[in-house]
């Protein structure tokens, strides 16, 4: 049962690509050059994309994260060069799946963010004081995570967010004990929820939802979002059929209003799945491509096209005035 659930996850790295019934579980590992404008970084070994606003300056700064698909994609280069465009410098950074070597999610270092945000407040044209993330999927379950973790960050945008850290899995066929948690600081694993138990005929969003149900003993996995000092906007497919992602969306800002934290606004899209955000596709596309993890084509791209705009004027309300 096991191997059906990391078939599944490795499928959701496709989830916005058609996806042929011959085609390997695991998507190839992709690490693309940084764009014009562009230059490469490497924080704890692991290479970024660092695209600075021009003029001389401090402008406002995103770190910016993708999902399980890992490494570093051309789709994800060009939306850093459309927010470098309106202002912002941005950093898209890797934290996993580089290299064959890095290809399991499992114990993924945190040291890895720690190392760019603090390079970043030493670059000249960065204003420390307006530093927001950006993370989809995993790496929005990355953004809340270090966000709780860094009260530099004014502005959080985590897209089919997770409310707590989830268990590591693998893309191969094996599935080793030692994988416990996502992610690991100091070289010790952080504290996880394990996914639910899995039976025949489930759907993944039915195994974290299952997961979710032993949360109560498990309690040290929910990420502190009450830490956070900034404001927080998380984005959402109601039909999301990878995780719950609305779900866990409302857990978060239930525990930041409950906690005195911080200020939290939900985006959620009733006929929307795992492909709720990113550049929507011209209405003469094959939308069907945007479908694999719930939701409909034109409810998708319409949810994209919504929370795209919204999520742009957000940051910059939040971090330009």
């Amino acid at each position: 049962m096991r191997l059906i659930f990391r078939a599944a996850l490795a499928l959701a790295a496709l989830a916005v690509a058609p996806v042929p019934a011959s085609a390997q579980f695991a998507p190839p590992v992709m690490v693309a050059d940084a764009d014009v404008g562009g230059t490469r970084v490497t924080f704890n070994g692991l290479p970024g994309n660092w695209y600075p606003a021009s003029g001389e300056i401090k402008h406002p700064t995103i770190l910016m994260l993708g999902g399980s698909e890992g490494g570093l994609t051309k789709g994800s280069n060009r939306h850093a060069l459309a927010l470098r465009d309106r202002g912002y410098n941005v950093l898209y950074q890797s934290y996993y799946r580089t290299t064959d070597a890095n290809a399991d999610f499992a114990l993924v270092p945190v040291e890895t963010f720690d190392e760019a945000i603090a390079w970043l407040k030493q670059q000249p044209g960065v204003d420390p004081e307006r530093l927001g993330i950006l993370g989809s999927s995993k790496g929005a379950e990355a953004a809340l995570l270090i966000a709780s973790r860094h009260p530099e960050f004014k502005a959080v945008v985590a897209t089919m967010p997770s409310n707590v850290v989830w268990e590591g899995f693998s893309f191969s066929s094996e599935q080793r004990p030692e994988y416990g948690s996502s992610w690991s600081f100091a070289g010790e694993p952080l504290p996880f929820l394990p996914f639910g138990e899995v039976q025949q005929g489930d759907s993944l969003v039915q195994l974290y939802g299952r997961g979710l149900e032993a949360l109560s003993n498990h309690e040290d996995a929910i990420i502190p979002v009450e830490a956070i000092t900034g404001r927080v906007l998380l984005i959402c497919g109601e039909a999301d059929t990878l995780w719950p992602s609305c779900d866990m969306a409302r857990r978060v800002k239930t525990r930041a209003d409950a906690m005195d934290g911080p200020e939290v606004e939900i985006l959620a899209y009733a006929d929307a799945g795992h492909a709720v955000f990113g550049s929507p596709l011209p209405a003469d596309s094959d939308l069907s491509r945007l479908t694999y993890f719930g939701g409909s084509g034109e409810g998708n791209n319409a949810a994209r096209k919504d929370s795209m705009a919204k999520m742009e004027a957000f940051l910059d309300e939040v971090l330009k005035d």
